[in-house]
């Protein structure tokens, strides 16, 4: 658990919209994943009271920031995924098909570059990028600070990319009314049981690269299965958003959770 490894140390986050220069916050946020710094000897209890001390903090920003997306209307999903399971390309496709129907404010989570949030601005949505240096997740202050500077509209969809990773982000409440974690056919169908607090976190899963499903050892029954033995009450979508197969059922889905 992140909370043992660095949380509170000192780290650059950066918060670019793009066309805009960077925001610098020089102590807000840190994960330092050199392991072979640490000295493994400290007590089990100092390392548990840090994870709770760390946890609480995070849990009264994010209460905060769900009354203030409840008192606008603002439907905030947080999209989770090991990297490269296509959450970028399942929002850009979303923002160019449903513009024109529905208000979309993007935050980007990554370590370093805002190559996402620039494909992001390309589809056409204001689109925030926060770099989290070496930290492996975005945390509730980190979505409250990117929401001020984003400001979206009330009745609108704030789409939220987390950093890819399967572990660190599901300790992490956002403030989000939806946690959707995102899989691909290229990855193994045993990821809900190897990651279970994810899957046993979220409230749809959504597994994308179908059309890859002749080429790959995946069988998307089994990874169902495996899910709703972690999370008996997890929703599916299958698609592909490269062929678009599947994708009218994610828009519908999205639709019906905006009205």
């Amino acid at each position: 658990m992140c909370g043992t490894c660095g949380c509170g140390e000192e780290n650059h986050i950066t918060y670019t919209i793009p066309g805009k220069p960077g925001h610098h916050h020089g102590d807000d946020h840190n994960h330092h994943h050199h392991h072979g710094d640490h000295d493994h000897s400290h007590p089990v209890t100092k390392e548990i009271q840090l994870e709770i001390d760390v946890l609480a903090k995070n849990n009264l920003k994010a209460e905060h920031n769900r009354g203030y997306f409840e008192a606008l209307d603002i439907l905030a999903l947080n999209l989770v995924s090991s990297p490269g399971s296509g959450k970028t390309s399942l929002l850009e496709k979303t923002i160019k098909k449903l513009k024109n129907e529905l208000d979309f404010y993007i935050i980007e989570g990554d370590q370093q570059t805002s190559n996402d949030a620039d494909r992001i601005h390309k589809a056409g949505a204001p689109v925030i990028q926060v770099n989290t240096g070496n930290g492996c997740h975005l945390d509730a202050e980190m979505i409250n600070t990117a929401t001020k500077q984003l400001k979206p509209k009330s009745n609108s969809v704030l789409l939220i990319e987390n950093v890819g990773n399967l572990v660190c982000p599901s300790m992490f409440d956002l403030g989000e009314s939806t946690r959707i974690v995102v899989i691909s056919t290229t990855e193994g169908d045993d990821k809900p049981i190897k990651y279970p607090t994810m899957f046993q976190t979220a409230q749809l899963c959504i597994i994308n690269k179908t059309d890859l499903l002749p080429y790959v050892d995946f069988d998307i029954e089994k990874a169902k299965n495996y899910a709703l033995r972690v999370n008996h009450n997890l929703e599916f979508i299958t698609v592909s958003v490269k062929t678009g197969e599947g994708m009218d059922n994610w828009y519908k889905w999205l639709k019906e959770k905006n009205k």
